[in-house]
């Protein structure tokens, strides 16, 4: 397939390091200004796989993400905040990255270059149709998430995708693909400027909208957090005194004895 690589063209900048810092900053932020743009034109398409993934959750699938380099963190990233944000099992969403946990802090020598290697990985979780599989790759022509994604196609697992080229290799592989096109980079293919930003917002409306889909917020709120801190356990109890008229102090107690904001209201809506 022969399709053009935006996202390896040569920045529009020249001679960087002669710039000063205030150019340097400005520039870089204007350039960050286009990438929602970006991912407005792929709306129709994050709904799409929102809403799959939805349907699959409701039958009690999970979601995957796969991913090499800064597309594998950030899928990481994405998956490992769901527990605390929305109370979710810890493998209701999974992020896996390209040479294992080890990857995350420092890349691992050629292991993106491997085809068979995701879906080797996605086998330890029993994966089966009911899940969804998202593969990350900014120039959509990773092997080993192109790989995966064959490997569940094959399988009749629903996959999708999050590059940013138009019409590569991956969005033609993943059965419901995200585009976002943001164009050269600042520094010429550092993909993890713009093109991981994108990836960031993308993940962020998939991960949330799909959690309000499944009940896990309640007005605005976090109603299912994991009270790991105690900036949390406050925020927690001023969410029940926002619903029910109690003080802080039976809020706390409310919070402790139930655990979450949910059953502390809930318990105290049916006395």
């Amino acid at each position: 397939m022969s399709f053009t690589k935006t996202t390896e063209q040569s920045s529009k900048y020249e001679h960087l390091e002669k710039m000063s810092v205030t150019e340097l900053l400005t520039n870089i932020n204007n350039e960050d200004k286009t990438v929602p743009l970006a991912v407005e034109k792929a709306m129709p398409q994050i709904e799409s796989l929102v809403t799959e993934i939805v349907a699959k959750m409701k039958l009690g699938g999970r979601l995957f993400y796969i991913g090499a380099g800064t597309s594998g963190r950030l899928g990481v990233v994405d998956a490992s905040e769901c527990p605390p944000t929305f109370g979710v099992p810890f493998d209701l969403v999974v992020g896996i990255i390209a040479g294992g946990d080890k990857a995350i802090r420092r890349a691992v020598e050629n292991a993106e270059d491997n085809p068979t290697q995701a879906w080797i990985d996605l086998k330890e979780f029993n994966i089966n149709e009911n899940d969804v599989v998202i593969g990350i790759a900014a120039s959509g022509t990773t092997p080993y998430v192109i790989g995966g994604l064959q490997a569940c196609n094959e399988k009749n697992i629903s996959t999708g995708s999050i590059s940013c080229n138009a019409g590569s290799p991956l969005s033609q592989t993943a059965k419901i693909p995200i585009e976002v096109v943001v164009g050269p980079e600042f520094v010429t293919g550092s993909s993890r400027m713009k093109a991981g930003t994108a990836q960031k917002l993308v993940l962020n409306m998939i991960s949330t909208a799909t959690m309000i889909q499944l009940g896990k917020v309640k007005g605005n709120k976090m109603v299912d957090m994991q009270l790991s801190n105690n900036k949390l356990v406050d925020r927690g109890i001023k969410m029940i005194m926002s619903e029910i008229p109690v003080t802080y102090e039976e809020g706390a107690e409310l919070l402790k004895t139930h655990g979450s904001v949910r059953k502390a209201v809930d318990f105290y809506n049916k006395k």
